[in-house]
């Protein structure tokens, strides 16, 4: 029977206190067992970049079968034989808009049309509402990494309504005594927390 292959994602793995590796799932499985092999009082812990969570990996069987079990396969080029020369399919819609007077005045006054203008409310609205989402994400991300590695650590709590405040300064100074590698990777998670949206500005 054929194993189904694993979900690919970005990993981080320590021992003890100090980063083992980064990388693919398969990169940072193999890199355990090799070290797991070496020392065996050591601590190894892995988690998922993405969501700060600790994750288990299996590690049983040869370097083989570990690779077979998380490698993700090689991704096959076929032509599309339907694809056709000229303008790419944008997907665009014709639906109706229902405005107020007012809407349709304002629209009238832009420089471009009315569905272009429209448009770019709702591209900037999508922008604004994808940051907030990604600092969201990365403070929770950050928090169940502190909690998992750093729980216990001076001043984590104070660190933690930092890092929700968005308090960077703060955050940073706070975590200043703990260990390095650790420290490393709270930065590095908590990072898009503290990002400020971009707005183009009119020339």
């Amino acid at each position: 029977m054929k194993k189904t292959k694993q979900k690919q994602r970005s990993l981080t793995a320590f021992q003890n206190e100090h980063m083992l590796t980064s990388g693919q799932t398969w990169e940072v499985a193999i890199a355990l067992k090799a070290a797991m092999k070496v020392d065996r009082q050591s601590e190894f812990l892995c988690f998922d970049d993405l969501s700060g969570s600790f994750i288990e990996l299996d590690l049983s069987g040869s370097y083989e079968d570990i690779i077979e079990r998380y490698k993700p396969a090689e991704p096959k080029h076929q032509k599309n034989k339907h694809s056709k020369a000229g303008r790419p399919n944008l997907g665009v819609k014709s639906k109706e808009v229902t405005l107020l007077p007012q809407h349709w005045e304002w629209l009238s006054q832009q420089e471009s049309s009315a569905s272009a203008t429209l448009r770019k409310l709702v591209d900037a609205a999508l922008k604004l509402n994808s940051h907030e989402e990604r600092v969201r994400q990365a403070k929770a991300t950050t928090d169940r990494f502190m909690i998992a590695m750093l729980g216990d650590e001076v001043d984590y709590e104070n660190a933690a309504r930092a890092l929700y405040r968005g308090d960077k300064i703060q955050f940073r100074d706070l975590t200043r005594r703990w260990p390095a590698d650790l420290r490393h990777q709270v930065m590095r998670l908590s990072e898009p927390a503290f990002q400020i949206p971009t707005t183009k500005s009119k020339t």
